[in-house]
Order: C-alpha cells, then structure tokens, then sequence
C-alpha cells in the first residue's frame, strides 16, 4: 500500500505555526514511507476565504521547503462530486432531505437547554419520522442530513493518542450538504479523503470530535481497509500554558521569514513541538526524515518557545556556509540601501558575526558598521577622548601605519600600545572602536581592524583625533 497524506488548510488566514506543524508531520510520513503528499484547499467558508491566503499558504510551505505531489485541489470545484455523493447516501438510507430551518432549530435549542437536555438536532425530518408526524415539506431547499446510528459505540485506535471511542447517542445527525448545496467541513473531508486515496489523516487533536462523525460517513461509504488511520497531534501552547496566539508568536511563518529565520532551522524547531527523537535537538530535515515516527509524538500539549526558537536559529546561522550567509544577509542589506562594495567582502564579515547572531536581521544590523559609517556624538567623543586615551591613539596610529594588515600583528600592536601606555584594554579599546566604526561595542578589534583595510582605520583615527584636539 502507498502511503497517501494530505494537509488541507482553510484558506482564511496565513499559514501559522499550528498549520505548519500539522504540514510538516503529514510531509514527513509521507516522505520517510515513499509515500505522495497531497494539497487541499478547504475553502468552502465562503465569506472568509480568499485568494490572498491560499498564495500566502502556498508561499509558506514552499519556503519551508514541504512540497507536495498533487494538487492543490480545491473544494469548492468538487461540488458538483459532493452532491453525488450525497444522493448516493440518501438512495441507501443512509442520508435524508431536512426541511428544519434555522429558526425551528435555534428554538428546539433552546427548549431543551431549558429541560437540561444536550442541545441538538431530533432527527424530526428522518422519513418515517417525518411521515408518522404528518410533516409536509415547505417550499424552500432542503439540506441534506446523515441518518447517524442511535445505539452502540463508535471509535478507532489513534495512532498518537490509541484507543478512543464516542457514544452514538452523542451524535445527531449532522448536516451533509447545505441548501446552497456546499458540503460542511465533516462531508467534505470524508468524500475528499476516500476520492484522494488518503491512508493517514494527520491533523491537530481539536479535530478528535469531528472523527467519530467522519468515521460514520467512511463507514457508509467505504470498506473498512479504505478507512484512512488517525493520527491527532497534540495542541501547541505558548510558554505560559494558554492557548498559542499571536501574543506568543503564532503567526504567519512569512513573518519569520521577515524577521531573519533560516526555513531549515523553522522546520527543525517545528519538529520539535510535540516528537522527539532521543535528546536529539539540531538535526536536518534529511535525518527527520529518517526518524519519523508517531510513536515519539507526545500525547501532552507541545509549548511554543519563541526564546528556544532563537535559539535555534542561532545554531544554523553558525554552522551555514559564509558564502550563502553572505547572499541571504545581503538581501537584508538591500532592502535598508547599505551599499556592500565600498567595504570589505561580506563573507568574511558574516563569518566573523555569526557565531553572535541569533536572525538574519540581527546579523546584517552587525554587519552595517563595515559598510556605513556612523558619526560619534559628541558626548561619546568627550568621554572618551581625553588626556590618558588621547597620546595612546596617537600611538596606535602611528604603529597600525607601518603593522603588516593582518590580525596577528594588529593585536599585537594594540598589545603593546597597552603596555607602553599603562591603559587597560577596554580604556584604549571603547575609544578606538568608537573613532572607527561609531560603536562602543564590536567584536574583537582587531578583527574590525582587519576587516575595515589600512587605509580606512588610519584615516577615521586622524580626522577624529584632530577634530578633539582643535574643538
């Protein structure tokens, strides 16, 4: 048997940290089994749904790296299969044409909250029913209901959660197919998962009331060898315990994007959130894939970290190549107009600051310093400047004229300004690297020395000591 996945978002929103996840463990079942990976669009929410977010999806998962086989297909070109479906069920006995309007039900609702009755539809409209109460159907569309067994149990082994089952007498019968003849969500899926092949249906665990309600339709319809498995994921929490929101990061994986994530170390992290593979906590999609399981997928809540997702980040910032590091960090550049050619080649800069990065955003505000120069208030520049730091500059500059331009030498000429002139390092260094690069803070100086050229050093140190001296 090919193992069949599918992910099948809804169309109203962006792809967020839950959807992904949900993609990823489909993805990755898919692929560990040499299996097809299928794309749905769920987008018979009509009001909601739209064009925007199915680019946005579609540019989520392939940023992300999850491609998939087929598709995407959408719902909403399918009605015509759902409505044949549909009547299949009602020829069968196992489906029925419901009259009930909206307001009849609302008013049911209510009278059986009243009693301390479970809120639901009373299978009023089921023919025999029907008929024994004398109902005659009014003149509007009917929709089409799921006559949903009254007695006995239903229920399936989970492949993360195992064994769960419902009691029928919990289930009413569910809308299939609307007056306007589009299919509810719990129709939908089922015509959609049996007509695709669907071995595996991979989704977060909020879906575990809809199974049972599915399980009956796939049983009207299917044998049970074309039943697909279940497998409900765990719910995703922000570090506190509460509900993921936008407040702990869950938002659209583009922003991550925006925000300098490589996708390798957002997927990575995603994998994380509920499976586990050993202490294993950096490893690349090549090894999950190899080591996917649902055995090792939590039935706990997973907790979003966005401090642990940094961190993350960070690990593959170090270990990706400078020369590719350079044209991702030069994209960033771009788009803040810091022109790279006036200064040194980018792929040696990234190399010196990225081991301290935890984004891309992080790492090209690092890199500015090499490319555009900022002038030192006035204020840094009289603290720093003054009687004791001012000869030892005078020094430095002197020694840096004739040091071959390397940062062996140029540490030792600072080395030995030092002991010349009794100063500490920090008190010869703040005041150097504020006169070169208009920070106080860098990294090791005389790497920044090294990478900014002879020429550049020499020429920021004299100007600057004579602008103190004559001001």
């Amino acid at each position: 048997m090919t193992i069949r996945t599918r992910f099948a978002p809804s169309p109203t929103g962006f792809l967020h940290i839950g959807g992904a996840r949900t993609a990823l463990f489909s993805w990755a079942y898919a692929r560990r089994h040499g299996g097809k990976f299928i794309l749905r669009i769920e987008d018979t929410d009509l009001e909601r749904s739209t064009e925007v977010s199915v680019a946005a999806i579609l540019e989520g998962m392939q940023w992300l790296g999850l491609d998939w086989d087929e598709g995407p297909f959408f719902q909403m070109q399918r009605l015509g299969r759902y409505a044949e479906v549909a009547e299949q069920l009602i020829a069968a006995g196992h489906a029925y044409r419901c009259w009930m309007s909206r307001e009849e039900l609302e008013i049911l609702r209510k009278e059986q909250t009243e009693k301390g009755l479970k809120p639901r539809y009373d299978g009023r409209w089921r023919p025999e029913r029907a008929k024994a109460a004398g109902l005659v159907p009014p003149e509007r569309a009917p929709v089409i209901r799921f006559r949903t067994l009254e007695d006995g149990d239903i229920g399936w082994h989970d492949l993360v959660k195992g064994p769960i089952s419902f009691q029928n007498r919990e289930l009413d019968d569910l809308v299939l197919l609307r007056a306007d003849g589009v299919p509810t969500y719990n129709f939908g899926v089922v015509v959609d998962d049996l007509d695709m092949d669907i071995t595996q249906v991979i989704r977060g665990d909020d879906h575990v009331n809809n199974t049972p309600r599915q399980l009956h339709i796939f049983r009207a319809l299917a044998e049970e060898k074309k039943i697909p498995a279940f497998a409900h994921l765990p719910m995703i929490l922000g570090a506190d315990g509460e509900r993921l929101s936008k407040r702990h990061g869950a938002v659209s994986v583009m922003q991550y994007r925006e925000e300098g994530f490589l996708p390798e170390a957002l997927v990575n992290y995603l994998a994380r959130l509920g499976w586990s593979h050993g202490d294993s906590e950096v490893f690349p999609v090549k090894q999950l894939l190899e080591w996917f399981d649902f055995k090792h997928v939590s039935r706990s809540p997973a907790k979003f970290d966005p401090e642990k997702a940094l961190w993350m980040n960070q690990q593959y910032l170090k270990n990706t190549d400078p020369g590719l590091l350079a044209k991702l960090t030069e994209e960033v550049l771009n788009k803040t107009k810091v022109d790279i050619k006036n200064g040194p080649p980018l792929d040696r800069v990234v190399s010196l600051l990225k081991d301290r990065a935890n984004t891309l955003q992080s790492l090209a505000e690092a890199a500015r310093l090499f490319y555009v120069y900022e002038e030192p208030a006035a204020k840094n520049l009289a603290e720093l400047l003054n009687d004791r730091t001012r000869p030892a500059l005078q020094m430095l500059a002197a020694k840096l004229a004739d040091t071959p331009w390397e940062r062996k030498s140029l540490g030792a000429a600072v080395s030995e300004v030092l002991k010349a002139s009794g100063l500490k390092m920090p008190e010869l260094a703040m005041p150097v690297r504020l006169l070169v690069t208009g920070r106080t803070q860098t990294p090791s100086l005389d790497a920044v020395l090294e990478l900014l050229g002879r020429e550049t050093v020499l020429a920021r140190l004299a100007r600057h000591q004579s602008v103190n001296q004559t001001g």
